[in-house]
């Protein structure tokens, strides 16, 4: 099938790639001239295992292409994805002008029946803005009586594993009410479930609900879990232990009970945000995920309150090693990056940082800047070198087994803050390191 993905982004590109990877002839188009020239060099303009290996098969293949060129681009592909950013407004809510802009472009060059797919994560009633802002470039044209259809296809990519999820979905969720377009979708995603049909048919908005009522639910799951952390240590549990005992529940499961720093990234806040927003365009107060966002915000601080427990409110003349920017392993995406409040608030209090991360180093230094006290160490030891004690952030793999002794000997004490419970209270105590992770049971300040 012929296939045109606007946007080069996570989810544009994985999808192109991963569409192409079936047999597709697709087309990706960006107007970012940058991003393309990347990809025609060769590149990816973003950090996702296996996706440059796929993306240059499919290249030398011909299945794949890139191009800034708007009309070719829609002459193209009888199936459009739209896969551009929507990212917060100020009042919360997803600004659409990408998404929209994207529409209007592809009415303003189509000639033949088109399936517009808006597989951006995109709040109710989108699907009807994209279906008028076509229309309205079609009969601007003199084209109103073109036939078209507008889908809701989400997308449920998780950073890190993103081909994977695309390559072998748990599901696919299709919100239609064109036949055509259907049967378009269908045969477009049937190479994906030779296993079990995998595809979910809904109208357009239970489609477009159901991706932020995802990405709901897992936050909720992250920030109750991290209440409960800050909860063990005050009354001195380990919250490892509990987090056992109730993902051994299958009513509960073990996914995304992991406590930590907060979540980040470019979904979860974007979407707690979007859908609270949409509750009140609603007439209604989103308690629960109000609550949820509000948790959040305060776990970022978590690590950061631990210290100055430790070490008192004056920083000045305290220097910290810093393991893990990205807001989450196998990505360099800092977008609501917990790492980013942890650096800012230490060196509001007078400390100096010396921060390495295995990936996201470039796109630290881009988000980050020059900063008085802030120091991009080139590895982990290099990190460690003279610090009082070692803040981990991101549970990256190549941090879970380190050298403990040469971590002991390079700080100034024997102390690590861990903000993703990668290492072993006991293990730390049999190497005389002072430990705090998160929520461990030690009933330390919170």
């Amino acid at each position: 099938m012929k296939v045109t993905v606007v946007g080069t982004g996570y989810v544009g590109l994985v999808t192109g790639a991963c569409l192409s990877e079936m047999g597709n002839h697709v087309v990706c188009l960006d107007i970012d001239e940058r991003k393309i020239r990347i990809l025609l060099d060769g590149g990816i303009p973003i950090h996702e295992p296996g996706l440059q290996e796929i993306v240059r098969r499919n290249v030398a293949a011909g299945r794949l292409q890139f191009t800034t060129d708007v009309a070719a681009a829609v002459a193209h592909g009888t199936i459009q994805f739209i896969g551009v950013g929507t990212p917060p407004d100020e009042d919360g809510s997803a600004d659409l002008q990408y998404v929209l802009a994207a529409a209007s472009n592809i009415g303003q060059h189509m000639t033949d029946y088109k399936v517009i797919v808006d597989k951006s994560t995109v709040p109710v009633g989108t699907a009807d803005k994209v279906r008028e802002a076509v229309r309205a470039a079609l009969q601007a044209r003199g084209l109103g009586d073109t036939a078209f259809a507008v889908v809701s296809n989400p997308e449920f990519l998780k950073e890190g594993a993103a081909v994977e999820d695309c390559m072998r979905p748990d599901r696919i969720v299709v919100g239609a009410d064109d036949e055509r377009a259907i049967l378009l979708m269908r045969s477009l995603y049937t190479p994906f479930m030779r296993n079990h049909d995998r595809l979910q048919v809904m109208d357009v908005r239970s489609a477009e609900f159901t991706k932020y009522a995802a990405n709901a639910m897992l936050a909720t799951r992250i920030s109750f879990m991290n209440e409960l952390a800050q909860l063990a240590d005050r009354v001195g549990a380990d919250i490892e232990m509990v987090r056992k005992g109730i993902g051994s529940d299958p009513r509960i499961g073990t996914h995304f009970l992991y406590p930590g720093t907060g979540y980040g990234g470019s979904c979860f806040p974007k979407d707690v945000k979007a859908l609270i927003r949409t509750g009140q365009e609603n007439g209604m107060q989103l308690g629960v995920l109000q609550a949820v966002e509000d948790a959040n915000e305060r776990q970022k601080m978590v690590l950061v309150h631990k210290i100055v427990a430790r070490f008192g409110e004056n920083l000045a003349g305290r220097h910290f090693a810093l393991w893990g920017m990205a807001f989450k392993p196998n990505t360099d995406d800092m977008r609501e990056a917990p790492s980013l409040v942890i650096i800012d608030k230490l060196l509001k209090l007078g400390a100096t940082v010396s921060a390495y991360d295995p990936v996201a180093m470039p796109e630290s230094r881009r988000v980050l800047g020059e900063r008085a006290g802030l120091v991009f160490a080139a590895s982990q030891a290099e990190a460690l070198a003279g610090a009082d004690a070692l803040v981990v952030v991101t549970e990256w793999k190549e941090f879970r087994n380190p050298d403990f002794d040469a971590i002991k000997a390079a700080l100034k004490q024997p102390l690590i803050f861990d903000g993703r419970n990668i290492f072993d209270p006991a293990l730390m105590r049999m190497h005389g390191i002072e430990y705090a992770g998160i929520g461990r049971g030690a009933r330390q300040p919170v």
